[in-house]
């Protein structure tokens, strides 16, 4: 801990995430994979017809992101969260393959805040708009799975210092609950 923030040593495990609470200021340090749309696709669907997956899933913590190019010099270009809540859908397959965590921006259904406590999970928020800052907190960048979706491909990151905040956590708890509360 320091200032209240706690530093997290990726990857996740089941008692880590039992420990988080909904509003909790987080670093994070370790292996990330990125995964946006495309790839979430293809992942739920090697899942429900019992294929092999090209990375594993057991403990990650998947980051909704699709990194731009790095410029010269640089690990990564802007690496920014996306809007959690299209990847909805291929949550549930996901959670149950063992990721623990997951990180983007916005709310999560409330079918996605069961499947948390069901399965353990946590959902972080990035930051939306500090897609530099956040590359600024990646030492390593490499595509692991799917090279053809491009910035879509999963990618896996190393992050030192990675700031999130946890937005949904596995006891039901919600920043986004709290904030629909009125006031009194």
């Amino acid at each position: 801990m320091n200032n209240g923030i706690r530093t997290i040593t990726l990857p996740l495990t089941a008692e880590i995430v039992r420990s988080l609470r909904a509003g909790d200021q987080v670093m994070l340090d370790g292996e990330l994979l990125t995964a946006r749309d495309a790839a979430h696709k293809c992942l739920a669907e090697a899942l429900a017809c019992g294929g092999t997956l090209p990375v594993a899933l057991r403990g990650a913590t998947v980051y909704y992101t699709g990194p731009t190019p790095a410029r010269p010099g640089r690990v990564i270009g802007s690496a920014g969260p996306t809007t959690a809540g299209r990847m909805d859908v291929w949550t549930e397959p996901l959670l149950r393959a063992g990721v623990l965590g997951m990180i983007g921006k916005g709310a999560r259904s409330p079918a996605i805040a069961q499947a948390l406590a069901q399965h353990g999970a946590v959902y972080f928020a990035a930051a939306g708009g500090a897609g530099a800052y956040l590359a600024a907190r990646i030492t390593a960048c490499n595509v692991a799975a799917y090279p053809e979706l491009h910035s879509e491909a999963i990618h896996r990151l190393t992050v030192h210092r990675f700031p999130v905040i946890v937005a949904q956590d596995a006891h039901g708890g919600s920043i986004f609950a709290r904030a629909a509360r009125p006031p009194g």
